[in-house]
């Protein structure tokens, strides 16, 4: 952002590590890195991921997650930040998800209803 903001003309910019990831797999990751591994049953707005340790289900589809008009691919292009800012990527899809999962667990030891 600092680098956004020291160019001469407002511009916009994509911050993206240029990387496809599906929500299978971010899903995967995340429970992967408490502990747990997802085994996925059922198809399309049926299927579910439940806990191979527990038999849990923590996973399921909900139709208010959707997109309005759905995407096949979605792809961050950051080509323009990497030439104009001389800005690229450090943080791995992995180190995110640990990130994101660990800030979840944090405010859920604090906060247990939220």
């Amino acid at each position: 952002m600092w680098l956004m903001l020291q160019t001469e003309e407002p511009d916009d910019f994509v911050i993206a590590t240029g990387e496809v990831h599906s929500v299978r797999e971010f899903v995967e990751k995340s429970f992967k890195h408490i502990g747990k591994t997802i085994v996925w049953e059922g198809k399309n707005e049926n299927e579910v991921g439940r806990c191979k340790e527990t038999g849990k289900i923590h996973v399921m589809v909900n139709h208010k997650y959707y997109r309005p008009t759905e995407v096949d691919f979605l792809q961050g292009d950051c080509t323009k930040a990497k030439q104009k800012l001389n800005w690229k990527p450090r943080v791995t899809f992995d180190e995110l998800v640990k990130e994101m999962v660990e800030a979840d667990v944090t405010l859920m030891r604090h906060n247990p209803n939220a």
